[in-house]
């Protein structure tokens, strides 16, 4: 019986799901099957003669090129794993069987296209980790520095944001920015004609390219930007609505964000957004415990912790520092007289002003009532408080405007020198305090 003619083995080749590709010394491609169009994107032909290095993406290229070197000294590599940008921008996940050929100095290696296991290993990760990232990030601007290298491992995140949204105001914050070609904005702008408000407004996620930009209104037109290759947004959506929003933004020679990418992130967003909620609460919880609500000045406990800093370091470098406690004289007279509501603005007031007068360094609390304590560090001689004093008196020579109304009032001040007056912070605040009511008694 007469046998068939076996098929040539480069159409046999052809027929195969995962794609043979051959390159040379130098890393460009000499042979490649019909399965790297799908796989990649280009066509055979487009391939032939392209540099293999040039379509992996940039955060694997030396990792990659390492594994080049081993498997050219004649260690195969039956499972490398590295990340392709294909034809379209989209960004494949390929597991790599190759090893040398010697005689032919060529690098032959069979491509599998592993890209939805990985997204799904990589969701499932991502997940994980801003979980943990949540509880374990000091503060918010370090817990979106985390979320923003785990996203990066799930896609390109060269320029990734942070928008949060107050919806009072309705401006956008950015509490974490990183763009590769705009700095940072340093403070808040109007939410109004821009990508994110399109977002925040529509609850959705957006996907902008230069080939859907004809398709869109003119406000997202403008809003584009120049040198923009994709933006992709997606809402920050909580239990009391929209927060704010993600986004991720690519420049010509970048990757291309696609539907599937939108998606992924869109999905990872969720978590992103308690994790946010969970920090900001606990934040708030933080702030509420150690400042006075009204003032927003350090409150008892705060100024306590302090002062025992201040004391630590008083001892280890043997030098001095002084605690102003002051009392606002008729303070009671003006509050029963203009109210409640002036007195509470007029104590913000009083607040702001003796910020104004010590450096950044010094601490100013709220202990209650109309009365505070000014934690003056590293001073060294008596007479340089005695100038501080001096510069709160007449700072409170000028009148305060409170609720249409013209209001002077003055503080009485007590003084207490460490070690001078006491060696523990229970004795110099008790020092202070009577050296207050004296001073109090004496200007009557």
């Amino acid at each position: 019986m007469e046998m068939k003619t076996a098929l040539p083995l480069s159409s046999v080749i052809d027929l195969l799901l995962d794609a043979v590709c051959v390159v040379d010394a130098a890393g460009l491609f000499v042979y490649v099957s019909a399965a790297c169009e799908r796989i990649f994107g280009y066509s055979p032909e487009e391939m032939l003669g392209k540099s293999m290095i040039e379509m992996v993406v940039p955060e694997d290229r030396e990792r990659t090129l390492q594994a080049a070197r081993q498997i050219m000294s004649g260690q195969a590599q039956p499972h490398f794993e590295n990340r392709y940008l294909r034809k379209d921008g989209e960004i494949v996940y390929v597991m790599w069987s190759a090893r040398w050929s010697e005689t032919d100095q060529l690098r032959i290696a069979v491509a599998h296209d592993v890209t939805e296991r990985k997204r799904a290993e990589s969701v499932q990760a991502a997940i994980y980790a801003i979980s943990e990232a949540a509880h374990a990030a000091e503060d918010l601007p370090a817990l979106f520095q985390q979320i923003h290298q785990i996203i990066g491992q799930l896609l390109p995140a060269n320029n990734f944001y942070v928008a949060l949204y107050d919806e009072d105001s309705g401006q956008l914050s950015f509490p974490y920015h990183v763009d590769s070609l705009k700095p940072d904005p340093a403070i808040p702008k109007p939410a109004s004609g821009t990508l994110c408000a399109e977002v925040i407004r529509t609850h959705q996620p957006l996907l902008l390219t230069r080939s859907r930009l004809a398709a869109c209104p003119v406000h997202l037109i403008d809003a584009f930007g120049q040198n923009v290759l994709c933006w992709l947004g997606v809402p920050l959506n909580t239990g009391r609505g929209t927060i704010g929003a993600l986004v991720l933004k690519s420049y010509s020679g970048e990757a291309c964000y696609t539907e599937k990418d939108q998606d992924l992130l869109q999905y990872v967003s969720t978590q992103v957004a308690t994790a946010i909620e969970r920090k900001q609460l606990h934040t708030r919880l933080q702030f509420m415990a150690q400042y006075d609500a009204l003032t927003h000045l350090p409150n008892r406990r705060l100024l306590h912790d302090r002062l025992e800093s201040a004391l630590m370091r008083a001892r280890r470098e043997q030098w001095q520092f002084s605690l102003l406690y002051l009392d606002l004289d008729k303070f009671k007279q003006i509050n029963d007289t203009f109210g409640h509501v002036a007195g509470d603005l007029l104590l913000q007031a009083v607040a702001r002003r003796l910020k104004q007068c010590v450096r950044e360094s010094d601490t100013v609390a709220r202990v209650g009532g109309d009365e505070f304590v000014v934690l003056l560090e590293s001073t060294l001689e008596p007479e340089h408080v005695a100038v501080v004093v001096d510069k709160i008196h007449k700072a409170f020579e000028l009148p305060l405007d409170i609720a249409s109304h013209s209001l002077r009032i003055q503080p009485s001040i007590g003084i207490a020198h460490y070690p001078e007056h006491g060696e523990e912070a229970q004795q110099l605040l008790k020092y202070a305090d009577e050296a207050m009511y004296y001073s109090k008694h004496n200007e009557k």
